[in-house]
């Protein structure tokens, strides 16, 4: 690979991995209680309130069913109202952001599911308050499976993170469109592809290990 190819790759590597990190780690903070949420204000589960559980629900399922591209464009006034400009990687990082927040709230719900109830059943027989069986049961029984739940989440910010270069996102998306498409160069299109892959392969590879470190069947 020529210089010259790696002093464009590199850079757009860099504010892909920077838009993907600090997105996700935002979406994180927020989707996983709201995952949390979603799950245990279920009907029979330890919050049960049924009101708000359909409003969070419905809320999620209207964000969800919205195709990231039409979001971006969608909230471009909030988003320069949020960060000052509408373009940039900083600028992508909102509608990454809000497209996350559900898929992740979604996916730990799911997780927590798949712990047994018994288990929930029995702290409580033991006197544990809902926030103790929260942290003491619900999550650490299914955090081998939220973590490949976000794994899968990572990697979809990683494709919407290069769809996030149609509208001046920067990354390696930017760089495709703006060398390899308009530019006609068909060799920075087929190295950005390959980046793509490679990096989405070092995610799964990485959640893959530590999902499988922190099963404890």
């Amino acid at each position: 690979m020529s210089t010259g190819m790696l002093d464009l790759l590199l850079p757009a590597l860099g504010q892909t991995i920077y838009m993907v990190v600090v997105s996700m780690l935002i979406a994180t903070v927020i989707g996983v209680p709201l995952g949390i949420l979603l799950h245990t204000t279920g009907k029979g589960q330890i919050l049960e309130a049924p009101l708000l559980n359909k409003v969070l629900g419905t809320v999620v399922n209207i964000v969800r069913s919205i195709p990231f591209i039409i979001l971006m464009v969608a909230i471009i006034p909030f988003t320069r109202l949020l960060v000052g400009t509408a373009i940039g990687t900083t600028a992508a990082m909102v509608p990454l952001v809000i497209a996350a927040v559900p898929f992740i709230g979604r996916q730990v719900e799911t997780s927590l599911k798949e712990v047994p109830y018994g288990l929930v059943e029995a702290a409580e027989a033991m006197g544990a308050t809902p926030l103790q069986i929260i942290w003491r049961v619900l999550l650490p029984e299914s955090m081998s499976s939220i973590v490949a739940q976000l794994t899968t989440v990572i990697i979809n910010l990683v494709g919407e993170s290069a769809m996030a270069g149609a509208i001046g996102g920067g990354g390696l998306g930017d760089l495709a469109i703006r060398y390899g498409y308009q530019r006609f160069r068909p060799d920075v299109m087929l190295a950005t592809v390959v980046v793509l892959v490679v990096l989405v392969q070092l995610v799964q590879f990485g959640g893959n290990q530590l999902a499988k470190h922190l099963d404890k069947r």
